[in-house]
């Protein structure tokens, strides 16, 4: 290569992922922050709910978790459609419905009317998540993947940093019309998701050779990159729709996931009352706060871990010990007795599972062709995202059983210890493994 051709693939190779950053990455984590305050402020609301709409525990983490059946069965579905339609418009579409979806839940009189609701929220946000994903593969390269998809799934602590004393102050202070507190936040969260929908028709490009907002030199060198990036490789299999989602790694994959939800959304969504069990006296706002404290440490620590994932270019072993240190911390907040104790051991807890998250989506990338990559990972979230019904649920079992959500909360630490087993004997050290037979 010549000195001066050398010299401005130098200048490219710093300046335009950079700029690409700074484009797509803030937008879609609005995005995202939008989707996890719509779909976890249930937890806040039944703060009021519950007793409004006479929710027993078991009732309520049914409700929680039925967003996930909907999410379940129409994910896959939806990711084929925006490799149809187009990221811009499909996900246009998916924020419009999810949001007017969200602002019809705060009209529920009755525990079916909000089962039915959640359920299509969760039709409505389907293929969100694994769409981004796929999106930001057409404009990164996979040596910045973990550290763009960590910054892209920051939202979600980030959501619960936000969205607790947001949710909880229009609780306590909105009662507009003789309408509660926990419906008026519904109603005025599920906006955003709409103006959300609107902007991103007309903000998100679909391909970097669309990019108008890179010149000819940044969009030809970007297009060339990640025309080589998605190259055929060896060990990479390009797979129909049937065989990649019942590829068995991408069937073991889904089952690691979906421990991990168990896990992750059984904390996030019983969190609220988990604090009001430790502290009673605390008033609605208080428990908001409380609850913020988790995801504000579980934000900075996912960073720095996928940053590290990056860097090493080791996937396996960034996976598994996250999952370790979440079980452990999960099974010792059953035993804990005080409110300070137990908060830091959920902040535990809660960085562990969010540290997983980054590494994980890498790995089907190291066996399957990007194409496939797109089915593989809708097929993973959605058979995954069924712990996100299991967890809150069996928590909400266990809690009318015992008493306690402290017991499920353990039985959630086992979930989270096998994934943990999984990763660490099938795959850690084993990347030849992944290279598909």
């Amino acid at each position: 290569m010549q000195p001066a051709i050398a010299a401005d693939h130098e200048t490219l190779e710093r300046s335009v992922p950079r700029k690409v950053f700074w484009r797509i990455i803030p937008f879609c984590f609005a995005l995202y922050v939008i989707s996890y305050i719509d779909r976890a402020n249930i937890g806040y609301a039944a703060l009021q709910m519950n007793a409004e709409l006479a929710l027993s525990s078991q009732a309520f983490g049914f409700a929680a978790g039925v967003f996930f059946i909907g999410y379940f069965l129409f994910e896959v579905p939806s990711n084929m459609a925006l490799l149809r339609f187009g990221p811009r418009k499909w996900i246009a579409r998916i924020l419009l419905s999810w949001g007017v979806v969200s602002i019809l839940t705060a009209f529920v009189q009755t525990a079916m009317q909000l089962y039915v609701l959640r359920f299509l929220l969760g039709v409505a946000e389907a293929g969100f998540f694994p769409g981004i994903i796929l999106y930001l593969t057409l404009w990164f390269r996979t040596k910045e993947q973990a550290t763009v998809i960590a910054l892209f799934t920051a939202a979600i602590p980030v959501s619960y940093i936000l969205g607790g004393p947001l949710s909880t102050l229009i609780m306590e202070h909105i009662r507009w019309f003789g309408f509660s507190g926990w419906r008026w936040m519904l109603f005025l969260e599920g906006l955003p998701a709409i103006l959300g929908g609107v902007a991103t028709y007309w903000l998100l490009t679909d391909r970097p050779d669309q990019a108008r907002w890179l010149n000819p030199a940044e969009r030809d060198w970007l297009a060339a990159e990640m025309a080589s990036e998605h190259a055929p490789a060896a060990g990479r299999r390009t797979l129909g729709t049937l065989a990649a989602i019942t590829h068995p790694k991408v069937l073991y994959l889904a089952l690691v996931y979906f421990a991990y939800q168990c896990g992750s959304l059984g904390v996030g969504y019983w969190l609220p009352q988990i604090v009001r069990g430790l502290s009673s006296e605390a008033s609605t706002f208080e428990i908001g706060l409380i609850s913020t404290f988790p995801y504000v440490v579980a934000t900075i620590g996912m960073v720095l871990w996928s940053r590290h994932s990056d860097q090493k270019g080791e996937r396996f072993l960034h996976t598994a010990l996250p999952l370790l240190a979440a079980s452990l911390a999960l099974g010792a907040i059953g035993l804990a007795t005080n409110t300070v104790f137990a908060v830091g051991l959920v902040t535990v807890a809660l960085t562990g599972l969010y540290a997983f998250k980054a590494p994980f989506w890498a790995l089907p990338g190291l066996f399957l062709s990007r194409g496939t990559a797109a089915i593989a990972i809708a097929a993973i979230n959605s058979i995954g995202n069924l712990g996100g019904f299991a967890g809150p649920y069996l928590i909400g079992v266990i809690k009318d059983a015992t008493g306690s959500a402290m017991a499920g909360l353990i039985f959630l630490a086992i979930l989270t210890f096998i994934a943990f087993v999984m990763i660490w004997f099938e795959w850690l050290g084993s990347d030849s493994r992944m290279q598909g037979e």
